[in-house]
């Protein structure tokens, strides 16, 4: 599984793009950052989505990767979500007052693109011309909109995503159950002395996230994203202090993972 960071930050500014990953150049996890990160050529190329809530930092750019892929491919560009992930994004992003309707461009037999609904706990498969097909379950979160993580799994291996979450239990029995777990991308997104903001937007810090990572017992690599701007350079140092009770290291914004 080739996997790219187009985004890894929980917040918009000129060094942050918001969170979006690329899976073998044609499946996006999230679109916070997706048309900022790939040239209109790769945007092309992606014909896939999986959004895993609707909040602006994971659904971002999405309209816009839709328009800049108009007209190029025969087959609709495929958006995945959950019934109350789906709902909202028709509401609040293709509702022709945000964005036009591209599910009815140019007209409903022929749009731009489909919306698949996916059920909790309930793998589905992502097809992948040349290689081994993507398969992929969600799994809820704790988060203040509806949200879930996602396990990856592809070619012998998986990889874990809670998507932003709260304190939660579901997604690690789904980590320890994985016989095949390769690594966990998990988030962090203030600094402790921000404690109780994290809790009432059911986020995490480094305090509550080594927390979290005790439930994990597996030795697999653990990758951080989701900092907040703003808290860039104290989560750096808070996380540095520690210790967390796995070994970690932040996920690299642009760089190219294999798993």
């Amino acid at each position: 599984m080739k996997f790219r960071v187009l985004g890894s930050f929980g917040g918009d500014s000129p060094e942050c793009r918001m969170t979006s990953f690329l899976i073998n150049d044609r499946i996006a996890i999230d679109a916070g950052a997706i048309t900022r990160a790939l040239s209109i050529e790769e945007q092309k190329a992606v014909r896939h989505v999986i959004i895993t809530h609707t909040h602006m930092d994971h659904t971002n750019t999405l309209p816009f990767l839709i328009e800049n892929s108009f007209g190029t491919n025969e087959e609709p560009v495929a958006i995945y979500c959950t019934k109350r992930v789906l709902a909202g994004v028709r509401r609040h992003l293709f509702n022709n007052d945000t964005w036009p309707d591209f599910t009815r461009i140019p007209n409903h037999l022929y749009p731009s693109l489909r919306f698949a609904e996916i059920e909790l706990e309930r793998p589905f498969v992502i097809p992948c011309p040349g290689e081994a097909d993507l398969e992929v379950v969600a799994i809820e979160v704790n988060h203040i909109v509806p949200t879930s993580g996602l396990l990856l799994r592809q070619g012998g291996s998986s990889v874990l995503f809670t998507s932003d979450t709260g304190p939660t239990e579901r997604i690690w029995e789904v980590a320890n159950a994985a016989p095949d777990l390769a690594a966990v991308i998990t988030e962090c997104s203030f600094p402790n002395r921000l404690q109780e903001v994290a809790d009432v937007s059911l986020h995490l810090t480094p305090a509550s996230l080594a927390g979290e990572l005790a439930k994990l017992q597996r030795r697999v690599p653990v990758y951080l994203y989701h900092f907040k701007p703003p808290y860039v350079a104290e989560l750096r140092a808070e996380l540095a202090a520690g210790p967390l009770p796995l070994p970690f290291e932040e996920l690299r914004q642009d760089a190219t993972y294999t798993f």
